[in-house]
């Protein structure tokens, strides 16, 4: 099974930041995560709140032990509330339903990974690690 490299998790963080500051955006926080949930790697530019890492980590979570992207879980907590509610008990809080959180699928389409990004609105933060995703020659999944 391919996973992301720490060369992967950089070039994302870096290129997520970029397209942040092409974009105009405010200060992002950006979380690289392996298929296991653990952190590959973090980064939070100069004007982030220091609570981002907490969000970042939960929108990227959420996409590890769900399977599924940001956007799909902010659907289904709009659709089924205590489920979320449920899912976040389950994993101690941790999860952060929104755009923002990204699964990273490998060429056989298994997830190896996930990208959260916080700190401008939840669709530009998806925006953003859609690119730097993208910049590391792999799949993103928003």
């Amino acid at each position: 099974m391919a996973e992301i490299s720490i060369e992967n998790a950089r070039v994302i963080i870096a290129q997520t930041i970029a397209k942040g500051r092409e974009m105009g955006l405010k200060s992002l926080s950006v979380v690289v995560l392996d298929a296991g949930g653990h952190v590959k790697a973090f980064e939070r530019e100069d004007g982030a709140a220091p609570g981002r890492f907490a969000i970042a980590h939960g929108k990227a979570y959420g996409c590890v032990m769900l399977g599924m992207t940001g956007s799909a879980q902010m659907a289904r907590a709009e659709q089924q509330a205590y489920f979320m509610n449920a899912v976040n008990g389950a994993f101690g809080g941790a999860v952060v339903p929104v755009p923002g959180g990204v699964i990273v699928r490998g060429d056989d389409g298994a997830v190896i990974g996930a990208v959260g990004v916080t700190g401008d609105t939840s669709d530009n933060d998806l925006e953003a690690a859609m690119a730097g995703i993208a910049a590391a020659g792999l799949k993103g999944e928003g």
